[in-house]
């Protein structure tokens, strides 16, 4: 659902990165929790954008009123170990525009408006969306094959992996990181702008670091 968001949003990258908890956090292992706070610039006359992001053990976002239970995807087998067992917030995501509220499941899961009573006030009302073709990790592999077009192009996942990794260095730096997406640099954060770039390569390795 991020990188469908990240898509019609036209996100891009943020200019922020700031910790917002990072338990057991210290130089040697990343944080056993985490919430970190990505801003967004205008972009247009699309509004700025905060992104929350959740991880961990015992960290759970603020719940809305009227959320009820969001069921597991029945898309993702269960682990080899057997059922998997239902946490105490499934995997998943909430959505907060101007005057609705959102949830859903992981991945490519359907958007329900909460609570139900507003939904169900504003069905007549709601586009309708085509039903598709297939779930989304059988579209991944029939659009390898040329048979769909993928939900989950390169041209979005790229960027929104990037902006994960903008994450992972304010988790290992444990600081708010503040990012020039012109220039793609952190610029408050010698340390951490060193990063992005990463160590050179072994001697005799440098072809596999060419792109």
């Amino acid at each position: 659902m991020l990188d469908t968001a990240h898509e019609f949003l036209d996100l891009g990258l943020p200019t922020e990165v700031k910790p917002l908890k990072l338990t057991g956090y210290n130089d040697f292992f990343y944080p056993t929790s985490t919430t970190l706070s990505y801003k967004f610039p205008k972009r247009g006359n699309k509004p700025k954008v905060e992104v929350l992001w959740y991880d961990g053990i015992d960290n759970l976002p603020p719940i809305p009123k009227g959320y009820g239970v969001q069921g597991l995807d029945p898309n993702i087998p269960p682990p080899s170990t057997g059922d998997i067992k239902g946490p105490k917030l499934n995997p998943g995501k909430i959505i907060y525009s101007k005057d609705l509220i959102f949830k859903g499941g992981s991945h490519g899961s359907t958007l329900s408006i909460i609570p139900e009573e507003k939904a169900k006030a504003m069905a007549a009302q709601l586009p309708q969306v085509p039903k598709s073709p297939s779930n989304h990790f059988k579209n991944f592999l029939l659009a390898c094959k040329g048979q769909e077009k993928t939900r989950s192009p390169f041209a979005v996942a790229g960027p929104l992996s990037q902006v994960f990794c903008l994450g992972v260095i304010a988790q290992w730096t444990g600081d708010k990181i503040k990012f020039d997406r012109e220039k793609k640099i952190i610029t408050n954060n010698k340390k951490a702008n060193e990063l992005l770039i990463g160590p050179p390569p072994r001697k005799g390795w440098e072809q596999y670091y060419k792109i």
